[in-house]
Parts: C-alpha cells; structure tokens; sequence
C-alpha cells in the first residue's frame, strides 16, 4: 500500500531541505499539469500528472502520455483536481510542496484551500519556510521551544483556546486573520483546542 503520496503543485519549485525531504521519501509523486516542467532535469519522476494540461509542454504530453489524466473543469484548480484525483485513488494521507513562491494570489488561494481538502483526505503544505495544515477539531502539534506559529480562523466566530503558545487564547475569537499570526511555541507541543470550523495553522521549519 503506498503511503506517502506528494503532490508537486505548479509554484516555485522547493529548495528548502525540508521541503524537498517529502519528495525524496515519495512513494508516489503527482504533479500538477505544467509542475512536470520543473521535474525535469532533477531525479524526481511523476507517477502522475494532473490537471487540464494547458501549461504542459508538447514533448512531455507525448513522453508521459499513459500517465496523463486530464481534467477540463474550469471551475477547480489543477492543485484541487491532484487532491481530487488522490482521493478518488484513495490515497488518506498527501504532502504539498511547490504551491507557494510564485503569484502571491494563487498562493493564499491555496493555502485556504485547506480545509476543504481536510474534509476527506489528511495534507500537509509544505512551502521553504514552514508547513500549512489544518484542522476541524481539538488536536496537539508537536512542535519545539521558540518554533513561530501563526493561526488563521475561517470563521471569526470560532472560539479559540490555546496551550503551550507565548500568546494564549482562552476561549476567544479571532475577528481578523491576522490575529492569531507570530505566535510562538513553548515547548515540544502546543494544543489548540476548538469549538467548531476550519483553523489553518502554520508552522515555521
């Protein structure tokens, strides 16, 4: 059974050593669409690409074509059709790397696309700086002493309470989503504890 799926979205290819960790421990890469681009020339090799295919170069749709799986819905983007895809394959569990770093829109597009993705599949982001997740329910990070931490509420009328965070929350909301950023961890851990809705939470490496 394959259990570490990465999906290579169509950003800045990852740089960071931490980033670039999820692709060498991949037992299975997805690429969106045009992302295969930036495969090139490396050691890593899509299993799978994804997507409408409009980014794709002529000679990689004839070099990859058993792999191809082509997706015309203009109401999703390729990032969300790769998430899509991997559920249909039923794949649990997936890692993100290259949706960051280029066009800041599509960036913080999809960083809160999150959420709709945890609903049915558990993903990480990773970007060269930190790691985007997110969460429906009370849960415990690990984490380590002086880590920067930032949370982001969809709902401003999510209640919050925090442990083992510099700055805590008790049972507050957060009106504006920049509230809950430059948080700092105290220990190996940090619990956010929630009454309902959608947190984004990030993690600096």
């Amino acid at each position: 059974m394959i259990k570490k799926v990465v999906i290579v979205a169509n950003g800045a290819f990852p740089t960071n050593p931490f980033a670039l960790e999820q692709l060498e421990k991949a037992e299975f890469i997805v690429c969106c669409d045009g992302a295969v681009n930036k495969l090139t020339g490396t050691s890593f090799v899509p299993d799978a690409i994804v997507g409408d295919l409009d980014s794709l170069h002529d000679e990689l749709k004839i070099k990859y074509k058993d792999i191809l799986h082509h997706f015309s819905d203009q109401e999703t983007n390729d990032l969300t059709k790769a998430v899509n895809w991997c559920k249909d394959q039923l794949f649990t569990e997936v890692s993100i790397v290259g949706a960051t770093g280029l066009r800041d829109d599509h960036m913080i597009g999809n960083v809160f696309l999150l959420p709709q993705y945890t609903r049915f599949i558990k993903v990480k982001m990773y970007t060269d700086h930190g790691v985007f997740t997110s969460i429906s329910a009370s849960q415990q990070y690990k984490s380590f002493k002086g880590q920067q931490v930032s949370i982001f509420a969809t709902n401003p009328q999510i209640k919050i309470t925090t442990s083992n965070l510099k700055y805590p929350l008790n049972n507050q909301c957060l009106s504006m989503l920049w509230q809950g950023t430059l948080n700092e961890s105290l220990d190996d851990y940090f619990g956010l504890k929630i009454s309902g809705g959608d947190l984004v939470v990030y993690q600096e490496y």
